[in-house]
């Protein structure tokens, strides 16, 4: 592409969600044995919605309709279950009334067992048929899951119990249903975390590097202490919306274990969860986290907890005592409902095990081939392809003497203008080498860099097809030549302009915006300062050289003098271009 990156799918959490929550198209069969959504909120307490079956007792084989209504609600979750076990398998199997406003899920192995939402429109009334099996109990309740967004939702709403006719009375059982999820208490940090023991006690993570929460607010920084077989766990951070961090087998996004803290208002949820793909994370049951406490202020967001370092037989927590990539990523939150970064997630440069030795390590926001990509393409468009164009359309007298066979002018145009070939075929590969493919997520900034590259790949082509001095098509062959390369040189920048605040590589503050711009201008005015002196030239004699044509226009004899002063222009040119092109090279090393 064109300059600084691609966007990014390695990294860490969270793409945009829908609003009833992670599943707005109701593929919710994670929670089917609980039938809590994975929201990480404690459900309402007293419902408002209803169940209402259109018989009260039933045999096997028949077909009964069940109605859910109430208030809008955008998601829901209905099945059936045998009274006197409320926490055993769904019962039965169900059919569709309306297809377009629900579905069939198969939940333990059964094939629609469950009923769920298509999508996250409002509604006030689902009807399905359930079909009694062979083998039910004598006594059936429906039970149903009912979001009105994503903090608001009631958990096992109950219907009326149906029973075969010649069933004993249906008497509740003790504890038939599992307790509701609810946030276990969360204390209140008194006081902002220190790095003084980061390298001696605690394994850290940092961005910048030596950064201190207690005393730099810009500072993310992240920090395990071994205790025993467990690890005390301290995130912080500018966010006004969520913290997150997470621990890879790999540098891209996937079968991950993540850890969120969420700004609620005034207070933070602290969530673990795990990542199934380059998905919204599942959140997870709380018991894992022990100890947990926040504290806001100055827009830091600030959480600790404590975990074991090992879960035997729990799936999706990562045993500790083995080396994983760290992820650090931030975004925004709304109602606890968390949105996909804007920037790419820090990650480490290699794989840490935070129990082992305590280190202290940072972590790059972008990849390694990006950042090459984007050096590449900043070497190729901000420094030869500018230097070869001002010695070809101003420096032909000054540089006229034979170079290998050629003039010296000639040789310095061509070398440099295929060496911005190679380096932008070179970095032009890179973002498909480390992405796999196209970028969806990239804007207008792969298109660019597609055009540049043809420009830049038909230029040398063109060339060689190039007609003699005298022939009466070279004026064609000039303006065509000119005309392609300056397209080029424009798209070059735009693509420049874009790429910078791509997620992969988003420079920095708003330095960068006026450094291209600064860039621009310094390579306009160089231009015009020497169309300025070739002029006040041509002035002074009244013969022009007919021998020798310039891309746009004949130039003159007196071109040929005040060679000390375009040398000079030249001179502080170049030395302005390195300039400029250390401090992006730079900004993307610090990246």
């Amino acid at each position: 592409m064109a300059v600084p990156g691609l966007a990014v799918g390695a990294a860490v959490l969270l793409l945009h969600v829908g609003v009833v929550a992670p599943y707005p198209g109701g593929k919710v069969t994670e929670s089917c044995q609980d039938m809590v959504p994975r929201h990480g909120h404690t459900p309402h307490p007293e419902p408002v919605h209803s169940i209402a079956v259109s018989q009260a007792t039933f045999e096997p084989g028949d077909r009964l309709e069940v109605t859910l209504s109430g208030p809008e609600f955008r998601g829901f979750l209905l099945e059936a279950r045998n009274a006197e076990d409320l926490n055993g398998p769904p019962i039965g199997s169900f059919t569709l009334i309306d297809s377009e406003a629900s579905q069939l899920l198969t939940c333990a192995d059964r094939q629609g067992s469950a009923v769920s939402h298509t999508n996250p429109h409002k509604k006030t009334e689902i009807k399905v048929h359930w079909n009694a099996p062979q083998s039910a109990p004598n006594h059936i309740q429906f039970l149903a899951t009912v979001v009105e967004k994503y903090k608001t939702y009631w958990v096992k709403i109950p219907s009326p119990v149906i029973s075969q006719p010649n069933a004993l009375p249906f008497s509740t059982p003790e504890a038939t249903a599992a307790p509701l999820s609810t946030l276990p208490p969360a204390s209140h940090l008194t006081k902002s975390f220190s790095a003084s023991d980061c390298g001696s006690k605690k394994f850290c993570v940092r961005s910048p590097s030596a950064c201190d929460p207690d005393k730099d607010s810009a500072c993310v920084f992240l920090s395990f202490t071994r205790d025993g077989q467990s690890v005390m766990v301290e995130l912080s951070g500018p966010s006004k919306g969520y913290l997150s961090f997470a621990f890879s087998h790999d540098r891209w996004m996937g079968d991950d274990d993540a850890y969120l803290c969420v700004r609620e208002d005034q207070t933070v949820r602290i969530q673990p969860s795990h990542l199934t793909g380059r998905s919204h994370p599942v959140m997870d049951s709380w018991d894992a986290l022990e100890e947990m406490a926040w504290r806001l202020e100055d827009g830091v967001m600030q959480c600790s907890f404590r975990r074991n370092i090992t879960f035997p037989g729990v799936k999706n927590r990562f045993d500790l005592n083995t080396s994983y990539y760290i992820f650090l990523a931030s975004g925004a939150a709304e109602e606890g409902q968390i949105y996909r970064h804007s920037q790419q997630p820090l990650i480490t440069y290699e794989k840490y095990d935070v129990t082992d030795h305590p280190e202290d390590v940072g972590g790059s926001r972008a990849p390694l081939l990006l950042k090459a990509h984007g050096s590449l393409m900043l070497v190729a468009w901000m420094g030869t392809v500018s230097v070869g164009v001002i010695v070809a359309r101003f420096f032909k007298p000054v540089l006229s003497h034979p170079l290998f066979g050629e003039a010296a002018w000639f040789q310095v145009h061509r070398t440099l203008m295929l060496a911005t070939c190679a380096l932008t075929g070179i970095a032009f590969v890179l973002p498909f080498v480390y992405r796999g493919g196209w970028s969806r997520r990239a804007g207008c900034h792969p298109y660019l860099g597609c055009a540049v590259m043809t420009v830049a790949a038909l230029q040398p082509l063109l060339a060689g097809f190039r007609p003699p001095l005298h022939d009466p098509r070279r004026y064609l062959f000039n303006w065509t030549h000119w005309g392609m390369g300056t397209a080029a040189r424009i798209i070059a920048v735009a693509a420049m302009f874009l790429g910078m605040d791509l997620p992969a590589l988003s420079f920095p503050g708003p330095w960068k915006t006026y450094a291209m711009l600064g860039f621009v201008a310094w390579h306009v005015g160089a231009e015009v300062v020497l169309e300025i002196h070739a002029y006040r030239l041509s002035r002074k004699v009244e013969i022009l050289d007919d021998t020798r044509i310039q891309i746009i226009e004949p130039f003159t004899l007196a071109d040929a003098e005040g060679r000390a002063f375009k040398k000079a222009v030249l001179a502080v040119y170049i030395c302005g271009n390195v300039t400029f092109l250390i401090m992006f090279l730079a900004a993307i090393y610090r990246l």
